[in-house]
């Protein structure tokens, strides 16, 4: 097996930056809405044999076993080249907690199956009536036997339909008084009677959200990972280093690019209001992307990132928007065109990115629950 955490950066850099060139599909790149797990297969088979499923997982795993500077050379790398993350719940999310909390049992079965995406996962945070506040969340699980009953309903599972198996948080004590208390975090099968899943269209016309209904659905209790009403803090275990990978800058460089394209080949450049409002769009990228080495910096030295990590979803996700905003003001008449608009030899899909900016400012945690956390956090402002 390679210690990658053995060679250098610029090493390491060169080596994902080659195999992901040499051999990512030309058609997956970029690509504009969350494919089915069928759809980049064989490209799953691929980095599996390789062993580059996981690369924040231990070795002894099955992972990569990166530290935190060479784990974050695989993801900008990833994102620079337009690799998709494939449908990867299982290896972010449920595998990590697995490791961290799980029984002997429970890793001997799920990693290998996570790894080779034999299960397919999708997470059951969100529910109708919390969000980005899921303390209050109200599916419930009950004991019988060597079994949990499931009843409740989650919303927004992204690609639920595509999934064979969930991670759910469950509330399984009612009585508790503090709502963070009395959570569980629970595995359980997909297909089964007791679980409809109904996709959401969205605005793009793509189908990736779904909600998820539970009817007297079961799941075994060896099933429970982690100890019973301890939930809500397994959940709180991966935040801190999702924020620095949901506010990574490729979102909103990636749109600058496009709107600099886009803006040349109609000539936008030449109206000097357009170049003050382009000059300070890159100008925020810019600023974001310096703020995001500060904190890739922290891990980098081994050190846990603090409350103040939220800056960089907030920023990104409104500049990304902005951006957005300004390509479709610069399409003029063909704004509102669904499909790409051709610019030279540059095809825009300047509609379909302005549709995707839309729920950024909500997902992974909405910006105004995440301006309390600085407020409150970061700043000491009374609640």
């Amino acid at each position: 097996m390679t210690d990658w955490n053995a060679m250098s950066d610029a090493d390491f850099r060169k080596e994902v930056r080659g195999f992901f060139e040499a051999e990512y599909p030309e058609d997956l790149r970029n690509l504009p809405h969350r494919p089915k797990f069928a759809e980049i297969e064989h490209w799953h088979r691929k980095l599996h044999a390789k062993g580059w499923v996981a690369p924040a997982w231990p070795a002894e795993y099955g992972g990569m076993g990166l530290n935190a500077a060479k784990l974050l050379i695989y993801y900008e790398e990833q994102q620079r080249w337009g690799v998709n993350r494939g449908r990867d719940m299982g290896v972010q999310m449920v595998g990590p907690l697995i490791i961290k909390f799980g029984t002997q049992e429970q890793k001997d079965y799920w990693l290998p199956r996570i790894l080779s995406c034999e299960d397919i996962w999708c997470q059951g945070y969100s529910e109708p009536g919390a969000g980005s506040d899921l303390a209050n969340l109200r599916t419930r699980a009950e004991t019988d036997g060597d079994d949990f009953v499931i009843n409740g309903q989650k919303i927004w599972t992204t690609m639920a339909h595509d999934a064979t198996h969930i991670f759910m948080l469950v509330r399984t004590d009612q009585a508790t008084p503090k709502k963070q208390q009395g959570i569980s975090f629970l595995l359980a099968p997909m297909d089964q009677p007791g679980v409809e899943v109904r996709t959401i269209t969205t605005l793009s016309g793509e189908t990736e959200f779904c909600e998820v209904f539970f009817d007297d659905a079961r799941t075994p209790r060896a099933n429970l990972v982690g100890e019973l009403n301890k939930g809500w803090t397994m959940a709180k275990a991966l935040l801190s280093f999702e924020r620095i990978f949901i506010g990574a800058p490729n979102l909103a460089q990636n749109a600058l690019g496009q709107l600099e394209s886009f803006a040349r080949g109609r000539g936008a450049f030449e109206d000097p209001v357009f170049r003050d409002r382009f000059a300070q769009a890159a100008l925020d990228v810019e600023d974001h992307a310096a703020l995001y080495s500060r904190f890739a910096d922290q891990l980098k030295r081994g050190e846990t990132l603090g409350a103040d990590v939220s800056m960089l979803k907030i920023w990104v996700t409104e500049c990304f928007q902005r951006i957005t905003e300004l390509m479709i003001e610069a399409a003029g008449p063909d704004g509102g065109t669904v499909g790409p608009l051709q610019v030279g030899n540059v095809n825009v899909d300047v509609l379909a990115s302005f549709y995707k900016a839309r729920p950024t400012t909500i997902y992974g945690g909405s910006n105004e629950i995440q301006r309390n956390i600085l407020s409150k956090a970061v700043l000491g402002l009374p609640g």
